[in-house]
């Protein structure tokens, strides 16, 4: 779909209203706007693909604004972090500000307030002014210095700036309505008092802004026209239209506050605060750590910007939170890796391979590959020699009629080389294989079932590989209001082994990604010399953790069945089940539509496509039901279906509906 077809999201309709109505194009002008108190995560992504896509679509400035009011959590490393980042996604933003670049402003206008009478200084606990601000459901009360005069609340506010009171003392609120039905109008906080050194403005102040009182005012400066933010500021929009009330002058820009939905991603945490923490207690080995979900994490493990670009554009932009299956990210970084990472052959669990008829001492170096989906990518030599390594589970001694890899009865043949069969083993005392002994042919007529990888033990190059899996087991692991988000932890999310590496990587460069062949795609990790190489795992050619569930599916409806008396009632068909389920589906809290969509996709193993075919015609209101079909249709395609007319005709009416969970799953297959 081109630029010009490509239907608007509903932010770029209210910028298009706006410019209808006669707004500039000119005056334009967005930001993303961090505090820097930790590393950028994948939620950010959307964030910043957002406001610097707006920035490219409409030839717009973007700021990059570090909103740091608060002194104790933030640190310069972080300030250098986000910048990395933001560039490495290949984003370039017009200025790059600070909300402490306003502190005089702002402190200027909390001075403006307190003389209108619409500001004041409160001395009471913050225990005491939780209870006075009362419930959703009931009314707050005025506290005791709510009406102070304004010549005693200058004279507190100017000694809270010099330093004469201890932190917590006092703090400045704005007079708002303390029985407002939203409990954030009523009289927030505006200052604080911290005596801590600020990481650009010193110990200049021992007073600072709060966020809600900061981030309006820092648009307004910066003629921000659309202040773009998550979900969770929708109900501060009142807030931050009552503070820019006070202070916006007659024909300047007035920036708009719109909200979005923020990115959440299964099997991952998205606080920045429970972050730190698995960096703080070394479950991980730092912020880019390739198992944490940072962009820095992400780009270690091997992820590239185009593939998190488009799987933030495939998620798109939402009034609604929901949580993303992380599948899709990693369908993402599959397909772009697919198309640029070269070849190369590695071996992760070894057995020698002994070609019994090959001359000693003899070498060559054969023909291989760069990449087949890259008619540029050209070729390169790799050594072949009389004793090789393979992948130990590429060979048994007995297998059964679906195993068409190396056997005593099968042969294979070896990646660019010869075909190969099977004369003997080698054990040890245990029964273990030390060596399989075989002989090679070059006869051209003999058909094999399948070819393998390998390795010339002459030339290998060792190699640490760290296999990594996903951080939690749980889908959701900080939803659970009993439970500490740490139990959910993976024990196995990291795996070190020895491999053995064709002789070309000799020369990667940190950062440099590859495809192991039949195995999945690796990058050199910065932890990488000429003496040591490591590689990162970045994602295997394909989805293992879908398998493993698979698996332990199949295992639990095996025991079931074992305990279950047997009836003759006639078994339903997988089908009919899945229209059931569908029913339900968008009745089902999101934590349950993922439970759900994965029985679907179980199901759907034992479906045809002519079972499944007449459900494309399903009424459009009965939009549970084409949910499954859809979800079903991703596993028939994934299985091999060859894509037809109606087909493609059920896929795009599912990417144009109006319902955004088919939309999604629609784009995801």
């Amino acid at each position: 779909m081109s630029e010009e077809t490509k239907p608007l999201n509903f932010i770029e309709h209210i910028i298009e209203e706006d410019l209808a109505n006669g707004m500039s194009r000119d005056d334009l002008r967005f930001r993303f706007p961090p505090e820097p108190n930790g590393y950028l995560h994948i939620g950010h992504t959307k964030a910043i693909g957002i406001s610097f896509g707006l920035g490219e679509k409409y030839n717009a400035p973007v700021n990059l604004r570090f909103d740091d009011t608060n002194p104790i959590k933030e640190e310069q490393e972080y300030v250098d972090a986000i910048k990395e980042d933001v560039a490495w996604l290949g984003y370039t933003w017009e200025n790059e500000l600070y909300s402490s670049d306003y502190f005089q402003q702002l402190y200027d206008w909390a001075v403006q307030l307190i003389k209108e009478g619409k500001a004041y200084v409160d001395s009471q606990s913050s225990e005491a002014m939780a209870e006075q601000k009362g419930t959703p459901t009931q009314p707050g009360v005025d506290g005791p210095y709510r009406n102070r005069s304004i010549e005693e609340n200058l004279d507190l506010f100017e000694r809270m700036k010099n330093g004469e009171f201890e932190e917590g003392s006092h703090v400045l609120r704005a007079k708002i309505d303390m029985a407002h039905t939203n409990m954030l109008m009523r009289d927030p906080l505006m200052y604080r008092i911290l005596k801590k050194t600020h990481h650009r403005t010193g110990n200049d102040w021992c007073i600072y802004p709060m966020y809600d009182w900061t981030h309006g005012e820092s648009d307004y400066i910066e003629s921000i026209s659309h202040s773009l933010c998550s979900l969770e500021f929708k109900p501060h929009r009142e807030l931050y239209d009552w503070f820019l009330d006070q202070v916006v002058e007659e024909g300047k820009l007035r920036p708009k506050q719109r909200e979005f939905a923020r990115l959440n991603l299964s099997y991952t945490i998205m606080s920045k605060r429970k972050l730190l923490r698995l960096v703080e207690e070394n479950i991980v080995s730092g912020w880019d750590d390739p198992r944490m979900p940072t962009i820095s994490g992400l780009r270690r493990r091997g992820y590239t910007p185009n593939a998190i670009k488009k799987f933030i554009e495939t998620v798109g932009v939402a009034k609604r939170d929901n949580i993303i299956d992380v599948a899709l990210l990693e369908f993402c970084i599959r397909e772009d890796l697919n198309k640029t990472a070269p070849r190369v052959m590695a071996v992760l669990d070894p057995v020698k391979l002994v070609i019994t008829n090959y001359p000693e001492g003899k070498e060559e170096w054969l023909e291989a590959e760069n990449n087949q989906e890259d008619d540029r990518a050209g070729f390169r030599k790799v050594p072949f020699s009389r004793e090789l390594y393979i992948e130990r589970d590429d060979f048994k001694e007995q297998a059964g009629s679906k195993f068409f890899r190396l056997t005593l009865d099968q042969e294979v043949r070896l990646k660019n080389a010869y075909i190969v069969k099977v004369e003997n083993v080698v054990k040890d005392e245990v029964g273990n294989i030390l060596e399989i002994h075989a002989t090679f042919s070059e006869d051209p007529s003999i058909k094999v079932r399948s070819t393998i990888h390998w390795v010339s033990i002459k030339h290998a190059v060792k190699a640490e590989v760290r296999e990594y899996d996903r951080l939690f087991m749980h889908e959701s692991p900080d939803t659970h209001p009993e439970k500490d988000f740490m139990e959910f932890l993976n024990p196995n999310s990291l795996n070190l082994v020895t491999a053995y590496v064709e002789p070309s990587l000799k020369e990667a460069a940190v950062n440099d990604r590859f495809q192991f062949q039949r195995l999945g795609y690796f990058s050199v990790d910065k932890d990488s010399t000429s003496e040591n190489l490591v590689f990162n795992k970045t994602v295997g050619l394909r989805d293992s953790w879908a398998k493993e569930s698979q698996n332990i599916g199949a295992v639990a409806k095996k025991t079931e069945s074992q305990v279950k008396p047997k009836n003759h009632q006639p078994q339903r068909k997988a089908i009919d089940i899945i229209q059931q389920l569908g029913k339900k589906y968008t009745n089902l809290p999101e934590e349950k539509q993922m439970v759900t969509k994965a029985e679907i996709q179980e199901l759907a193993k034992n479906v045809s496509y002519e079972e499944l075919q007449p459900w494309f015609n399903t009424a459009a209101k009965k939009v549970g039901t084409r949910i499954a079909t859809m979800i079903t249709l991703g596993v028939l395609l994934g299985r091999g279906l060859k894509r037809n007319e109606d087909v493609d005709a059920f896929i795009a009416a599912g990417l144009e509906d109006k319902n955004e969970t088919l939309v999604g799953i629609t784009k995801s297959i």
